[in-house]
């Protein structure tokens, strides 16, 4: 596993657990380990096969969770986290940010409080006209969902 896929994998999961609306400390550190190990020159995944855990934790913002998650992920291609935090709330989740308009606040608004969790469950609510409901959604960004939809 290339380390551009390990950060990916720690990206989605920092997006998902902000729009749960889980603790921002736990996201940011998901999110500052991604973009180190984005760029990190050695393979993390390497380091992990041939010295473990504890080697990866030499790492800046990759500490002892973090580089458990690693060995884990290179190991099976998931990691157990990702796979709760996924059966909880469906990845299909992240396909809101697609949309135009829908920023990170939106689909957490559209999930939290109006149960949206695919681009399906989204038209359906936009056809309701349940965007009208939505604080912070006025008639430009509804016309601009509408048309990203129409597109998508």
């Amino acid at each position: 596993m290339r380390n551009e896929e390990i950060a990916r994998r720690f990206q989605r999961l920092a997006l998902i657990m902000e729009i749960r609306g889980d603790d921002r400390y736990r996201v940011r550190s998901y999110r500052n380990a991604a973009e180190v190990i984005e760029t990190w020159p050695v393979p993390l995944a390497d380091v992990a096969r041939a010295e473990g855990a504890k080697s990866l934790q030499a790492i800046p913002s990759v500490g002892k969770a973090i580089s458990g998650k690693i060995v884990e992920l290179c190991e099976r291609g998931t990691f157990e986290a990702y796979e709760k935090l996924t059966s909880e709330t469906p990845e299909t989740v992240l396909d809101l940010l697609d949309v135009s308009g829908v920023g990170i606040k939106t689909a957490a608004v559209l999930h939290r409080q109006f149960k949206i969790s695919s681009l399906d469950d989204l038209k359906k609510f936009v056809a309701g006209g349940g965007l009208d409901m939505v604080d912070g959604v006025g008639e430009k960004t509804a016309e601009r969902i509408e048309a990203s939809l129409r597109r998508l």
